[in-house]
């Protein structure tokens, strides 16, 4: 399946204004019109001049369609919002604030801003099933010493000031990743029942935290990395690697450093993109639609 393309043109000429924007944004959350709590019914509604509302044609009722959005009571413009979407939607590995300051004009602390806040966006939950790769890695810090660094080039594991992450896909499906304060058992036990559905095959190396997985029903295939085996047939963790690459290369070539505080929204924006890779829908389009209705 090929994913559709929505080109910079297409862009401009669907999105011209803000104008544009907020129609889009009207539309997206109020998709069967507006029930007027006045009128009891639903009515046309048409855009105020000069302000972010809509108004009732008979008795003037308004509505704003930013509101409960990440747009409410932002002083950046719907384009540029917009525009800060499409280039997140457009990348594979990621696009740094300071881009969007020179492509916008924007402040950086309001590219910064915008970022973070269309991260929020990005989270999505849903269970796995029938083969599922299991691993985790650490991200930023520095090794404590020669033996700390050489073996987490081995493995991953046993560094300082790290911020270990876990993460399950599907093969040929969906990832999930997630900040975890440890990768002890009782921290990933937990995390693997709520993600994966009973009786898949998981796939894991040999580290300890994962033994328990056929008592709880799963069907437990091991790779051994200690003993430097990489894959036996179809025994491998060699996809959900590949998105840790994909994952660390984007973070240190893009952002250069990530804080443990804002970790899980970045790992959030990769994962999002890795799951709907496949779409026919274009990138955009998905960013788009999680826009979120009003409570």
């Amino acid at each position: 399946m090929k994913t559709a393309k929505f080109t910079y043109k297409d862009f401009n000429n669907t999105f011209p204004n803000d104008d544009a924007c907020l129609e889009f944004i009207f539309k997206q959350i109020y998709p069967h019109g507006v029930t007027c709590p006045k009128c009891q019914k639903v009515t046309k509604y048409y855009k105020r001049v000069g302000v972010k509302v809509y108004a009732c044609e008979f008795c003037g009722h308004s509505v704003s369609p930013t509101a409960g959005t990440i747009f409410h009571k932002s002083s950046t413009s719907l384009r540029s919002w917009f525009h800060a979407m499409f280039l997140m939607s457009t990348t594979r590995c990621g696009i740094s604030a300071k881009q969007l300051e020179r492509e916008t004009g924007v402040t950086y602390k309001t590219a910064w801003r915008m970022f973070k806040q269309i991260r929020t966006l990005l989270g999505e939950t849903g269970k796995l099933k029938g083969e599922v790769e299991l691993d985790e890695t650490y991200m930023g810090g520095k090794a404590i010493n020669m033996h700390a660094s050489k073996r987490a080039k081995l493995t991953g594991r046993g560094t300082a000031d790290k911020t270990p992450v876990f993460g399950a896909v599907e093969r040929k499906g969906k990832v999930v990743a997630i900040k975890v304060p440890n990768v002890d058992r009782v921290t990933l036990m937990p995390q693997v029942v709520k993600i994966v559905t009973p009786n898949a095959t998981i796939y894991t190396d040999e580290m300890g935290a994962y033994t328990p997985l056929a008592d709880k029903g799963y069907n437990h295939q091991i790779v051994n990395h200690s003993q430097h085996i990489y894959a036996r047939g179809v025994v491998h963790t060699n996809t959900i690697e590949g998105f840790w690459s994909l994952v660390k290369r984007g973070i240190g070539g893009v952002y250069h450093s990530v804080s443990p505080k804002y970790l899980q929204s970045y790992v959030n924006e990769y994962s999002f993109r890795y799951n709907h890779r496949g779409s026919e829908t274009p990138m955009f389009q998905h960013f788009l639609n999680r826009i979120p209705p009003h409570p």
